[in-house]
């Protein structure tokens, strides 16, 4: 089952970010190698593909997972939540419909 892994930003993250986005990176792709990732990415602070200084506000994954469970336990050992980047996690089932 697709689960959805929504993470809100403390103030100011850019440069926490940065400091372990590799390592953030690195845990999606073996999502997507896996064939496991449906889709991952930030929500940028302003209305721009490319936000500069103004950073994000958070990000969005949805991902396969054997369980409610698996998926929290994935979300809670990303790279960004040892930095200090997020300050809330929500994880919840999701069910997609479209596209087919």
């Amino acid at each position: 089952m697709y689960y959805l892994i929504y993470s809100e930003d403390v103030e100011n993250s850019l440069s926490l970010r940065m400091s372990v986005r590799d390592k953030h990176l690195a845990r999606l792709s073996e999502l997507q190698d896996q064939g496991r990732l449906l889709v991952a990415g930030p929500c940028p602070a302003i209305d721009s593909d490319n936000p500069g200084e103004a950073g994000f506000t958070g990000s969005l994954i949805i991902a396969e997972f054997n369980s409610l469970n698996h998926a929290q336990a994935w979300a809670d050992d990303d790279p960004y939540i040892a930095a200090g980047v997020y300050k809330k996690v929500t994880v919840k089932p999701y069910k997609k419909v479209l596209p087919a």
